[in-house]
């Protein structure tokens, strides 16, 4: 059972979500109880057209699910995107970034590169993050990472490093013919502190066979993340829609992250965030007309955060999901917008219209005129500083 906080007060959207000629009235009643949503009502929300409802429910299961004090923070962290090679053997149909390794636009990045790379930021002193993810690249196995954060955290000890997809971490095992709990272990002592919730997209065996065949099963990158919970690491989740998967294989996706939420209840870790991204469609083989609406965003939000009751933040990741349409989701049960996101490649190459990266200044307008507080976070969601409205 979820735990719930009192119950916010307003009278003006209880009074519309009440109303007897409300199909979606028992859903918000069950929110209200702390009652666990069932896929057929989350079915329910998705078939349904009342947009502002919507908002009610995933608002309502989100202010509940927050203590009183933190009801209107929204979170953002400073952080700092690596990707050492595009080089992957993978063959997702939804990728834009994975180049050959004889392709005239490949890159490599050693050690000293990525170094570099990071101590020309002008803001590296006040990073809290480093996000690093890649191509599966048979170079750039387990001794290169261990090398890397051992470097990273001798260089920049004050910067968390979240790294690693369980897709990644299930490759370099495979290379070395080790267990991935071996491999998860040695980047731990080399300075690994949490994971990505990529290569997750969705979970359906239907839509893993059209356009990510040769890559872990669901139940596979679920394993890997439960082993990583045991292990104290925290982890975060994601969605790709937008590829053809249909709302059931959504709901299906959200709930078999929320069984093993419940597996990893009694561990040290457990999924922080989860992140329903959008996927684009420039130099990839997913079909456009696959392409998300608002509304159809909106919904991944809303539906995510009333069936999700055991993982704490739902992340609008502005990159992915646009900046205008991150802000709206403020108001469909999204309380994390990710943060600065220095040097991302992998969504910008697939044709984003956001940039690759907001100043401190912008993201802090941002969430000031969506009339919420912008709280800075560090990668596991301890509070750095809260920012009330000049």
């Amino acid at each position: 059972m979820v735990t719930t906080f009192e119950k916010p007060a307003d009278s003006i959207t209880e009074n519309y979500i009440t109303q007897k000629n409300n199909p979606l009235r028992p859903i918000y009643h069950k929110i209200l109880e702390g009652e666990r949503i069932t896929e057929a009502e989350g079915l329910e929300i998705y078939d349904s057209n009342d947009l502002l409802s919507i908002g009610i429910l995933a608002d309502t299961a989100r202010k509940l699910r927050t203590p009183e004090a933190e009801r209107n923070y929204v979170y953002w962290v400073h952080n700092f995107h690596i990707n050492p090679t595009n080089i992957c053997e993978a063959n997702c149909t939804f990728c834009s970034y994975k180049k050959g390794p004889k392709s005239p636009f490949a890159y490599v990045m050693d050690v000293d590169a990525v170094l570099e790379m990071v101590h020309k930021y002008p803001g590296k002193d006040t990073l809290s993050e480093f996000h690093i993810v890649s191509g599966l690249y048979e170079k750039q196995g387990l001794e290169y990472y261990t090398s890397l954060f051992k470097a990273l955290s001798k260089e920049f000890p004050h910067v968390h490093i979240k790294a690693m997809t369980a897709v990644e971490m299930d490759y370099m095992a495979k290379l070395d013919g080790i267990p991935v709990k071996q491999v998860i272990g040695e980047l731990q002592k080399a300075g690994l502190k949490s994971m990505p919730g990529g290569g997750a997209e969705v979970f359906s065996e239907r839509m893993r066979a059209e356009v990510c065949l040769d890559k872990i099963s669901a139940t596979e990158w679920l394993q890997i993340h439960g082993i990583a919970h045991e292990m104290g690491i925290n982890t975060n989740a994601t969605l790709l829609a937008g590829i053809g998967e249909t709302p059931a294989e959504r709901i299906d996706h959200m709930i078999r992250l929320r069984d093993q939420q419940d597996r990893s209840k009694e561990a040290s870790g457990g999924f922080m965030t989860f992140i329903p991204l959008n996927c684009y469609y420039e130099g990839n083989k997913i079909d456009p007309s696959n392409a998300l609406t608002g509304i159809e965003n909106l919904k991944n939000f809303a539906v995510s955060r009333i069936l999700l009751d055991n993982v704490p933040h739902i992340k609008a990741f502005w990159v992915h999901i646009g900046e205008k349409m991150s802000q709206v989701g403020l108001n469909f049960g999204v309380d994390d917008l990710d943060g600065t996101v220095v040097q991302e490649q992998v969504a910008n190459n697939a044709g984003t219209a956001a940039g690759q990266h907001l100043t401190q200044a912008q993201l802090l307008n941002f969430i000031w005129k969506a009339g919420r507080t912008p709280v800075e976070r560090d990668s596991i969601y301890n509070i750095k500083k809260i920012y009330p409205r000049p």
